[in-house]
């Protein structure tokens, strides 16, 4: 049964029982107050002076010790660490706050109790024995109104009627006593000072104070409760409730009272002129500092241990006449609670908290906000009558009426699962929204209840009634009195929300049915009557986050027989996925030694820290991951994308899968979100394969569903078994229906390649030119390459349609590598891995990067190819590499004429490289060399230290030295060793590289070098030639004074004549 409060918020309500036995505290005098903690119930008699505590882990609640108070306690909270219990306390007119720590030694029957104030230690005996309570007087200015204990650093708040006090809690060891242990202050430290309960040794006793550390005056604000958590401070007053954040500071803030104190007394003289009706507000995060609520720092003289700074995080206002269904009289907050959680991989005793949340409830309607991470709304509660109190915890918000204790569902773990894995609301993982809408769980009937507080999964309940009302007659009425009572109160709830049961059958089944059930037992009317009052003290306890899940599971089953796609059947199992998560939130350090009280109740009761229970808990996520998928995959189109992450984290099989989602008899169409899953198992690259039944049905199900992704497919790496005869088959219809395309004629392709039939293979990729194959590989990929995970990085492998290519379309296969770069399909390294798995690393590798310099414009990637390109050069040249198995796809000619890289050669260069001097191979690797060596994009730096191991014995090793030298400019070194090793081209040399610039090396360099080995071997016509050529570009290029300086002076003067009057003849006509 499910069915929406009408209010501005859906609630569900489900008929899930949350609760599983019930006892009552045997108390002989009538509670006032109680609260719970560390293991213990805390009862104050009403207008007693006494305090009796009983064990919340035993059977019974037995009494563990009672102590008196110095006066009449008005309120009291207990401390998770420290363990010391704190009350605002009356006596004679007069207002106190008292800290009592060591309450448990009460136990033994020691009647020694110590008394100190605040930061004075008792010494002496009753110390260093050790076995004593001690009761610290807290002085205050101002009457203490409210207090709060943090749940992390043991930190004491206290509201005073126009200021909020912080005390910080410190910790005394008995070695160190006599010492002042300072320690740093809160909150950059959260410090453990949980004492172990129950211990009496003395060895290592802690003696526990607390320490003024900071003032925040609120001149506008009477705080009416006041909650403190991990820094964060929420103050409430009637009808408005202020969050701030503490932090620490190196330098101090300074404040000018005088300015707050003028706007308090300008505040209270408006106030006594106008009736001023706040209006609603609610500012969140930076927005909050705008609120009229100013909030000052005193200092307490304390600056050498740090100082604080605030900031505004959350402000609400709500208005008289925004509520309905309660007097305004009525109307006023209550129950704030500032509560964190811990993620999994946090030690709560040294980080901070992963998540805090702020809860406060008006009677009609709660607000649940988080307040890390950007203040956000996350659930508002609508009740269906007035609340008088709430408690939030892990799993539940439990909430009491006068007459019934109900529960509602939280969205914490929604908050804390997504700050804890960053892969949540991915394709990777999910999680039910923080949005989720709450549901109501089956309430429980009492009668008069005043109070509830929480402790782990025992629910504490204060109940007083009138021992003359009706209501005390009927709870002496048997077991179906209460079946009655609750039916009617269920109907007037319905009847309430505009909802009339009895034109609704599921509601009437409902109600129809008793709701006493499992092991839920009642005080039976004669312990009722024998008691002779008309209170009752209940301790109830939840039932384990794993059965209710199992409860929900069961519930579910009936919409999942009835209607697979119902809303409400997602509900409930979002509802136990959050559940269990915030099972699993909760490790074992958090259990054994975090501030939370359901962490330790869990431990003991649940056996939550215990691995085998663990497991169960993981196991069961699963199962709900799995169910979660289901319904998802068979959902509307809008949230179809979310049945992939769930069904990822159920760890089923895509087999598995598929098995849950054949499509029923009465359709024959599959879900979208089930679509959605295989297709993206699809596309991912994935280690396991599919076997030929389960790879053929995937062919059956896109073939019918969406032919558009058949090719995809069946390029996926799990397809590697399908039955290519059958997919053949598919395939040619789909080609006959829908036309040809380019990457469905390659697919088919590699189908006649599987069968063997290489004819057929070749004559289907005819059918297209070599470039539209390129652009169907680019389409898609996997048809050449498949993906495997390795240990850190994806494998990358060829398929049987790339070994193919590589023997019989060389040139295909390495322009579909070069596009599949360039198109950012596959990366340098990974294409270099192909091609040595193909074994041609020698071959189609060099080939593959000599194309990638036509075709990259990355700087980076040039650089590495033109290294790389040249080494293979080198290592040919000298025969250190085996001799490439095919010929190069790429000759130096059409690198020269296609690829900017490679430079024309030099025409010096042919006098150095004769023809047919070497083998061909040799030849167009030294070709290839030296045109690179005469592009613009080679680094020169390095192939230096390669060319090193080249020997110039030979000409075309000399040939390629004396293009580096060339290359950095040392044209005088170069045409003496051209000189020297081949004179006959030095003209060409000088033709070429000395014009501009370097013109001048012709008669200041090669004319004296010509002269001086001229003269030295007279009969040498090589060298005389190249000095009549000389002396004619010397004559055209200087003037007749500078030519006859230029003469040697044992020249012959016919020789020289010729050239001497060319030259002023050019200079006459000039």
């Amino acid at each position: 049964m499910v069915s929406a409060l009408g209010r501005a918020n859906m609630v569900h309500v489900y008929n899930c029982h949350p609760f599983t036995s019930q006892q009552i505290v045997q108390v002989e005098q009538e509670p006032g107050l109680v609260c719970c903690g560390g293991g213990a119930l805390f009862v104050v008699a009403t207008g007693g002076c006494k305090v009796e505590a009983y064990s919340l882990e035993k059977e019974g609640c037995p009494l563990i010790c009672r102590f008196a108070t110095m006066g009449t306690v008005r309120s009291i909270q207990h401390s998770k660490i420290g363990d010391y219990l704190v009350t605002i306390e009356e006596k004679n007119n007069a207002t106190y706050l008292r800290a009592y720590t060591n309450w448990r030694y009460q136990a033994e029957e020691k009647a020694r109790v110590g008394v100190r104030l605040l930061g004075h230690l008792l010494r002496g005996a009753s110390v260093w024995g050790g076995v004593q309570m001690e009761i610290i007087e807290i002085p205050l200015a101002e009457r203490p109104v409210a207090m709060a204990c943090c749940s992390i650093s043991g930190d004491l708040l206290v509201g005073c009627e126009n200021t909020l006090v912080l005390f910080t809690l410190r910790r005394q060891n008995q070695q160190n006593l006599g010492q002042q242990n300072l320690q740093s202050p809160w909150p950059n430290t959260q410090q453990s000072c949980s004492q172990s309960q129950g211990q009496t040794s003395t060895q290592n006793l802690s003696v526990l104070d607390f320490e003024r550390s900071v003032i925040l005056h609120l001149p506008k604000m009477t705080p009416k409760q006041v909650a403190l958590c991990g820094g964060y401070v929420a103050v409430q007053g009637e009808l408005e409730v202020l969050v701030l954040k503490l932090e620490a500071a190196l330098m101090p803030v300074t404040i000018d009272p005088s300015s707050e104190t003028s706007k308090n007394a300008d505040f209270l003289e408006e106030q006594g002129d106008f009736l001023l009706v706040p209006r609603h507000q609610e500012l969140l995060g930076n927005r909050a500092k705008d609120c009229d609520i100013p909030v000052s720092i005193e200092k307490t003289g304390l600056e050498d241990r740090g100082q604080y700074t605030l900031s505004y995080i959350l402000f609400r206002r709500f208005s008289p006449e925004f509520f309905q269904g309660c007097s305004v009289e009525e109307m006023h907050l209550h129950s704030l609670q500032l509560y964190s959680m811990f993620t999994s991989n946090q030690s709560a005793s040294q980080d901070e908290p992963a998540c805090v949340f702020c809860f406060f409830s008006l009677p009609t309607a709660g607000y649940l906000y988080s307040l890390k991470g950007g203040v956000e709304l996350l659930s508002a509660y609508q009740y269906p009558e007035k609340v008088l109190q709430a408690v939030l915890t892990d799993h539940l918000l439990h909430v009491i009426t006068k007459s019934a204790l109900q529960c509602f569902t939280v969205r914490c773990a929604a908050v804390a699962a997504r700050i804890e894995d960053p892969y949540i609301d991915t394709t990777m993982k999910a999680c039910p929204p923080c949005s989720l809408e709450v549901c109501a769980l089956r309430m429980q009937l009492f009668i008069g209840l005043r109070s509830v507080c929480v402790y782990g999964r025992h629910v504490v309940l204060l109940s007083a009634a009138d021992t003359e009302t009706p209501e005390e007659t009927e709870r002496s009425t048997p077991r179906r009195g209460f079946e009655l009572k609750e039916n009617d109160m269920l109907a007037g709830f319905f009847l309430a929300m505009g909802i009339n049961p009895a034109t609704t059958p599921a509601l009437e089944n409902l109600l129809s049915r008793p709701f006493l059930s499992r092991k839920w037992t009642i005080s039976s009317p004669k312990e009722t009557s024998s008691a002779g009052h008309g209170w009752n003290l209940y301790v109830v306890d939840t039932v384990s986050p794993l059965t209710l899940y199992q409860e929900m599971v069961e519930y579910s089953q009936r919409y999942a027989e009835t209607n697979p796609q119902a809303q409400s059947l997602r509900h409930l199992l979002s509802e136990a996925h959050l559940l269990l998560r915030a099972s699993l939130l909760q490790t074992s350090e958090q259990q054994q030694s975090s501030g939370s009280d359901a962490a330790e109740s869990l431990q003991t009761h649940s056996g939550g820290a215990a691995q085998s229970d663990r497991q169960e808990l993981e196991e069961a996520f699963r199962q709900n991951c799995a169910q979660l998928g289901d319904c998802f995959s068979r959902g509307s189109q809008k949230d179809c994308h979310l049945a992939l992450p769930y069904y990822r984290m159920s760890g089923l099989s895509v087999i598995e899968v598929m098995s849950r989602n054949r499509p029923l008899p009465s359709s024959l169409h599959y879900g979208p979100g089930f679509l959605f899953y295989l297709k993206h198992y699809m596309l991912e690259e994935v280690d396991q394969s599919l076997g030929q039944e389960a790879a053929d049905e995937v062919v059956d199900i896109f073939s019918q569903s969406e032919p558009s992704m058949i090719v995809s497919v069946c390029a996926s790496p799990c397809m590697i078994n399908v039955n290519p005869a059958r997919t053949l088959q598919i395939l040619q219809h789909m080609e006959d229906t829908a036309g040809v395309s380019v990457p469905l004629t390659i697919t088919m392709a590699t189908m006649m390649l599987r069968l063997g039939n290489v004819p057929q293979f070749t004559e289907l990729l005819e059918r297209h030119a070599e470039m539209l194959l390129v652009y169907g590989f680019i389409e898609e990929p996997r048809l050449l390459l498949h993906g495997r995970r390795g240990d850190q990085h994806m494998q990358i492998h060829p398929t049987t349609l790339a070994r193919q290519l590589a023997n019989s379309q060389a040139g295909l296969l390495v322009a579909a590598m070069v596009a599949l770069h360039e198109n950012n399909k596959v990366q340098l390294e990974q294409a270099d891995h192909i091609f040595k798995e193909l074994g041609c690393e020698n071959s189609l590798q060099v080939d593959f990067w000599e194309a990638m310099l036509m075709a990259s414009s990355q700087d980076a990637v040039i650089q590495e190819l033109l290294f790389r390109v040249a080494s293979v050069y080198i290592d040919r040249l000298t025969n250190s590499v085996a001799a490439p198995k095919h010929k190069s796809l790429k000759s130096s000619d059409d690198l020269i004429n296609s690829c900017s890289h490679y430079g024309a050669l030099y025409p010096w260069l042919t006098v150095l490289n004769p023809a047919h001097t070497t083998n061909s191979q040799h030849q167009e690797a030294l070709h290839k060399l030296q045109s690179l060596l005469c592009g613009p994009s080679l680094s020169l730096g390095s192939v230096v230290p390669l060319l090193e191991q080249l020997s110039e014995e030979t000409l075309w090793g000399f040939s390629l030295h004396l293009l580096c030298t060339t290359r950095r400019g040392q044209y005088s070194s170069s045409i003496e060793q051209l000189l020297d090793r081949c004179p006959q081209a030095i003209i060409a040399y000088a033709n070429h590289q000395l014009q501009d610039k370097h013109m001048a090396l012709w008669w200041q360099k090669l004319l004296p070098e010509l002269c001086n080995r001229t003269r030295a071997a007279s009969d040498n016509r090589i060298l005389l030639g190249a000095l009549k050529e000389t002396l004619v570009v010397v004559a055209m290029e200087t003037s007749p004074a500078e030519f006859l300086e230029l003469i040697p002076d044992d020249g012959t003067a016919s020789y020289f004549l010729p050239h001497l009057l060319t030259c002023s003849q050019r200079h006459f006509l000039a």
